[in-house]
């Protein structure tokens, strides 16, 4: 693990170096299907994905470019068999609070045999991209990556002020995005939240990456900017469980319980827009970002 005394270039690689033990760990867990696989899988092609992206001023110019095009591509196939995993468990823990004249456990029947073909759809992409030679690429992509690391002479520079600099250009990034997504128009608006909340997962990783050399300070930075990314996430999972509604509905013989789940849906991403500002305004101020 990298320490206080460490460069910049040390810092990133001892976290790639972690993310890719966890990568390269996880295939036969996902084949067998095991509970959280493939969310551990896709969070650590997300933190990769990050961390490339996030210090690539310390990086020769493109050398990761394609590493970072095939992690987007692994974690896209994971990620369709998790996103219904995790929306049919919220919608069917929700259609079971319904009142009795909601038909609650009618819906929650329907929602279930609607998540698990839906699941059944989307699992053999799972199976297929593990199975394959950009797979295998990608983990031996990795291994060079390690083993030879493209880092700049920039990235000798003391760990501490450049992570500062990092979480500085990220913390900017995602209030140009908060900002952006609270002014803008409403059919614009979700559109904008979901890049806001891309961009306070980005802030976040950076603070988790700085956490070894920095301590106290990154692992402050990163807990206000996960609180920030929850908001947005409880926002995201809201308007797409609306979305999903629709479509399940149109087959269901509970159409009444099925407004009703909508309407929550509507009211916890208004909600979750509501406690944004307050999230913001924790996680935007200046001091945050000075680790030294």
């Amino acid at each position: 693990m990298a320490g206080a005394g460490s460069t910049v270039g040390q810092v990133l690689m001892a976290r790639v170096e972690a993310q890719v033990v966890v990568l390269a760990g996880l295939d036969d867990a996902v084949r067998a299907d095991e509970p959280d696989a493939v969310h551990r899988m896709r969070v650590a092609c997300r933190r990769l994905r990050s961390a490339l992206r996030t210090f690539r001023r310390y990086l020769a110019p493109g050398s990761t470019d394609d590493l970072v095009a095939e992690l987007r591509w692994l974690a896209a196939a994971l990620g369709r068999a998790r996103d219904r995993e995790v929306l049919t468990e919220r919608l069917v823990g929700q259609a079971r609070e319904l009142p009795a004249v909601c038909g609650p456990e009618r819906v929650a029947a329907e929602l279930e045999r609607w998540g698990r073909e839906e699941y059944r759809r989307a699992w053999p992409e799972v199976t297929a991209a593990l199975d394959c030679p950009r797979r295998r690429a990608l983990g031996v992509a990795l291994g060079g990556l390690l083993a030879d690391p493209p880092l700049r002479r920039r990235a000798r520079r003391p760990a501490v002020p450049g992570l500062a600099r990092v979480a500085e250009r990220e913390q900017r990034r995602t209030g140009r995005r908060v900002r952006a997504a609270l002014e803008a128009p409403s059919g614009e608006r979700d559109a904008a939240l979901h890049e806001a909340r891309k961009a306070a997962k980005r802030a976040r990783y950076a603070g988790e990456t700085a956490a070894s050399a920095v301590g106290e300070a990154a692992e402050r930075y990163t807990e206000r900017m996960k609180a920030v990314q929850e908001v947005l996430g409880e926002h995201q999972d809201a308007v797409v469980a609306a979305a999903a509604l629709v479509g399940a509905a149109a087959t269901s013989g509970t159409p009444f319980g099925y407004g009703a789940l909508y309407a929550r849906q509507l009211a916890e991403a208004e909600a979750a827009r509501g406690r944004l500002p307050k999230a913001w305004k924790r996680a935007s101020k200046p001091k945050l970002h000075r680790f030294g």
